[in-house]
């Protein structure tokens, strides 16, 4: 009789704990599809604000190249929004001066391998603009087509929205998101110039003017396949003159 007794009190409790378990479940997994939509919702918002604080300022932009191991002349640009919402650069300061050494034919490769760099290079700012800043209406699409997913803990203020098929088909961009300040900490990236094949990736790290602006830091951009690096820093930031 004992004994029937302890088996269906424990046979009750095992009962409770799977229903308890099951309904805890249920309820986090509500509020995190609420929270993940209120996160993207804060992320897009504070991106956009963002921009329009950033344009109020003007920067500078010092970039250093590393090619195969050999590190390029460092070169500096005076940076402001222009009247289409893209950043405009102003180079600061000389160019490099041309390799003299070697006869006329080398002289010709070195002006050819010159262009292509800068060709090359041309393609890469163009692509570091496709992510940085993270664009609110790209967002919403990814979000709209299915290619956003958000890693989060229940009650905790971090999370990493990883969106696909962002920018470019197949590309992937990881946000780091801290919900409370509403800022971006870090961006990274997985993604190609003109083909698939020329793979890069993009590191970005955020700080936040007085004023609470947000603001690349730093990017690093690495091209594997051409054994290029490209480190991207801004600072001096300063308001424009109204």
């Amino acid at each position: 009789m004992k004994h029937s007794l302890n088996r269906k009190i424990v046979r009750a409790l095992a009962i409770i704990t799977i229903l308890a378990v099951a309904a805890i479940t249920a309820m986090a997994q509500g509020t995190a599809g609420g929270d993940k939509t209120q996160i993207l919702q804060k992320l897009k918002q504070s991106a956009a604000e963002n921009k329009q604080k950033l344009q109020q300022y003007t920067w500078l932009e010092t970039q250093q190249v590393t090619l195969k191991g050999e590190a390029k002349p460092e070169r500096a640009f005076e940076c402001q929004y222009g009247p289409d919402g893209r950043v405009q650069k102003t180079p600061i300061g000389a160019p490099p001066p041309p390799n003299q050494k070697g006869g006329k034919l080398k002289q010709r490769m070195i002006a050819k391998k010159t262009e292509e760099m800068k060709d090359y290079m041309q393609e890469v700012q163009g692509v570091v603009s496709l992510y940085v800043p993270p664009d609110p209406q790209r967002m919403q699409q990814a979000y709209q087509a299915g290619n956003v997913s958000i890693n989060s803990t229940l009650g905790s203020n971090q999370a990493n929205l990883v969106f696909k098929n962002y920018a470019q088909p197949g590309d992937e961009m990881t946000i780091g998101f801290d919900s409370t300040s509403k800022k971006i900490q870090t961006l990274n990236v997985n993604t190609y110039l003109n083909d698939p094949k020329d793979a890069v990736t993009l590191a970005v790290h955020f700080a936040s003017l007085p004023d609470g602006t947000n603001y690349a830091q730093q990017t690093v951009l690495d091209a594997k396949a051409t054994q290029m690096q490209v480190t991207t820093s801004n600072s001096n930031y300063a308001r424009r003159a109204q």
